[in-house]
């Protein structure tokens, strides 16, 4: 990617993609993203703008008069169309990264996100929760943990005050908070608040569903620091069994159908229909081989549990099509 440098016209501001500073250079290819310096441009890059480079000069560029109301209308509601698919996008892209512990990336993706929620639904909208939650995530892993407190107390200010709020936003921001008082060493909060995120989570997908399965994991992971490690080890071993009976009901799906031409685990349905997103699969990918990196070398585990790990491991480089992963699973067994 390159870039043009500006020499801005009197009282024109153009602002930094990232830090909303003003800006001096352009992306030549889509003309309408603006940054203050190349170093914030190449975060921008790997973190979300080449994927969304060619998308965005339809969405910053003002709706032409027309000559019709018809016409006006139809135009406003392919624009909003076209933002709410850049929310999705960004969002998953950004949950995508944090789950591959690319913590800078996901700020871009995240903002993105934030940027057209606000477009869409305005300030105060539940809708901004998930794009502050990447953002406080992001944070946390950045060790920005004041910063990290700032957005989850938007995030939690904004459910407050929305009593209709969606479980699994709540069930997120639990999860969230709960990142936080671990990192802060702060147990006790951090058990209580994946509690309410396995509740609330639970309320939606089920106790079984791998949607709450990450509740479990991080609680997993304070019950290990804090030395309680036979309950750990239990809490992981969950985690295992509940993410293999849903790959066991991928590959017996895929088995009844004709054969896929998809080449990851994005898009394979679940046993219920469910679509599974890259976000989800970078989640599984995260977990099992953390639970595999602690485990491997602890007798106590025992080995029927590890078993279940590998096979759940190769399982799920199966439906990806990760042969070299694949082949290392099947070895290890």
């Amino acid at each position: 990617m390159s870039l043009n440098p500006l020499a801005n016209p009197k009282g024109v501001k153009l602002l930094c993609e990232l830090c909303q500073k003003p800006a001096y250079l352009q992306c030549t290819s889509c003309r309408v993203t603006y940054y203050c310096s190349e170093e914030h441009q190449k975060v921008d890059w790997v973190g979300i703008h080449e994927k969304i480079c060619s998308l965005l000069l339809p969405l910053r560029t003002p709706i032409p008069l027309v000559s019709s109301e018809e016409e006006r209308k139809h135009r406003q509601a392919q624009l909003l169309n076209r933002q709410k698919q850049m929310i999705d996008m960004t969002r998953t892209e950004g949950s995508k990264l944090l789950f591959e512990g690319a913590h800078e990336a996901a700020v871009p993706a995240a903002l993105q996100a934030l940027r057209f929620s606000i477009a869409v639904y305005g300030l105060s909208s539940v809708e901004l929760v998930p794009a502050y939650l990447v953002l406080g995530e992001a944070s946390i892993g950045l060790g920005r943990l004041s910063q990290a407190e700032e957005y989850l107390s938007q995030a939690r200010w904004t459910v407050l005050k929305t009593p209709d709020c969606d479980a699994a936003i709540k069930s997120k921001m639990y999860r969230i908070c709960g990142l936080l008082q671990a990192a802060k060493g702060n147990f006790s909060e951090a058990l209580k608040n994946y509690a309410n995120d396995i509740y609330h989570a639970a309320l939606v997908s089920g106790p079984k569903h791998v949607k709450t399965s990450g509740g479990y994991f991080h609680m997993a992971n304070v019950f290990f620091r804090k030395g309680q490690t036979e309950t750990a080890h239990n809490i992981y071993s969950e985690v295992v069994n509940t993410w293999s009976e849903m790959l066991k009901n991928v590959v017996n799906l895929e088995e009844t159908q004709a054969e896929s031409t998809l080449t990851s685990f994005v898009d394979k349905p679940t046993q219920g229909g469910e679509i599974l997103d890259e976000a989800q699969e970078a989640e599984a990918i995260q977990m099992l081989h953390a639970i595999y990196d602690l485990q491997q070398n602890n007798s106590n585990y025992g080995a029927a549990n590890m078993v279940m790990l590998l096979h759940t491991l190769a399982l799920l480089h199966t439906i990806f099509w990760d042969t070299s992963r694949l082949k290392s699973s099947y070895r290890t067994l």
